[in-house]
């Protein structure tokens, strides 16, 4: 039997990089908000996908309102955002079943492709439990830190090396029962994303390539 497919959308965060007025997946792109795209994209590609989607508190009447008026008629379940996006996640997989298939993805993400997502859901079978998208660095790299002097300076004995550095990207997939495991441990400032608090719980995990249009917006370059 073929398992339920959450999603969790990650938005519950204020943007204050951005500078803009109102966080910044409420932000337009074309003719809708990110976060409204970043939807559409899942909903569009898997008709069957159950919808959980964090916000901050202050701003849920607004999304209420935006979903009304721009006839996002997904049905969605709201969940506050809490202090950081680890809280944020563990609040969200409450709501979502143990024996389910869930991603877990940045609602700042709106250009994740239908293909790549088809992709790593087929990918989710036998001893392959989660799919991690990532991408390689091209970047020459080098390990830094700031003196007293303002300026930054190498730390001895200190390489980063290119090859085997890759850069992690949402949606992560994971069977619900083992990251819903996972994040049942204590908050640590080391859990960046899903995959750190799966690898914490000691959960093998498996990559696959990402794309590089899946950028994070996050600034107002990036936005442009």
């Amino acid at each position: 039997m073929e398992r339920e497919f959450y999603l969790i959308v990650t938005a519950g965060g204020h943007g204050l990089r951005m500078g803009a007025d109102i966080p910044k997946q409420f932000l337009s792109l074309g003719s809708k908000s990110i976060l409204h795209t970043t939807i559409d994209v899942f909903t569009d590609t898997f008709p069957d996908v159950k919808v959980v989607t964090v916000l901050p508190q202050e701003h849920i009447p607004y999304w209420k309102q935006y979903c009304i008026e721009n006839n996002l008629s997904t049905p969605q379940i709201i969940v506050k955002g809490g202090f950081t996006r680890y809280h944020s996640v563990k609040a969200a997989l409450e709501k979502v079943p143990d024996g389910a298939l869930v991603a877990i993805h940045d609602g700042v993400r709106p250009f994740v492709s239908p293909d790549l997502l088809k992709s790593m859901r087929s990918a989710i079978g036998g001893r392959v439990r989660n799919m991690i998208p990532c991408l390689p660095i091209t970047d020459t790299l080098k390990v830094l830190k700031k003196g007293g002097d303002g300026f930054l300076h190498p730390v001895p004995g200190a390489s980063a090396d290119r090859s085997v550095i890759y850069a992690v990207q949402t949606p992560q997939f994971f069977l619900s029962e083992d990251i819903k495991a996972a994040y049942d441990l204590p908050y640590d400032i080391s859990f960046t994303d899903d995959s750190s608090v799966a690898q914490a719980n000691k959960i093998p995990l498996f990559y696959c390539v990402g794309e590089r249009k899946n950028i994070k917006i996050t600034t107002r370059e990036d936005l442009i």
